[in-house]
């Protein structure tokens, strides 16, 4: 069992029905993908043409902060605001959408692409998932 789900399962209140299983595969996509897209931004940096690079990190940098809020929004629960994280879940659907798309064009290129891209679309389903189950 994950930490997250362990928290989940503490949580002293009703979740209001949402299904704690998406829930929890949504935080955690969210966390993996964060730090793949942090890791994969340093690693663009550390290729021979980092020119060549510059819109592969930027959207590297804005995936790992949308995913980390996502994250970290989706593990509050009182007083939950329906309407904010849906809104932050449909957020981080074009944020991963983006660097998957951008990390795909360098993927047979550069393995951290590739890793990348593979983490924000599973973060981007995630989310769909947790969207449709709300």
């Amino acid at each position: 069992m994950s930490t997250v789900t362990d928290m989940l399962t503490t949580y002293p209140a009703d979740l209001g029905g949402v299904d704690r299983a998406k829930l929890a595969a949504c935080i955690e996509a969210c966390r993996d993908c964060a730090q793949a897209c942090t890791a994969c931004a340093d690693a663009c940096l550390s290729e021979d043409d980092v020119a060549a690079l510059r819109k592969c990190v930027r959207t590297n940098l804005d995936c790992a902060d949308v995913c980390a809020t996502t994250g970290a929004v989706l593990s509050r629960h009182t007083e939950y605001d329906a309407a904010l994280t849906r809104a932050v879940l449909e957020a981080c659907v074009v944020a991963c959408r983006s660097c998957g798309d951008e990390c795909a064009r360098h993927a047979d290129a550069m393995d951290h692409c590739r890793v990348c891209a593979e983490a924000c679309r599973r973060c981007e389903e995630a989310c769909r998932e947790l969207i449709a189950a709300l």
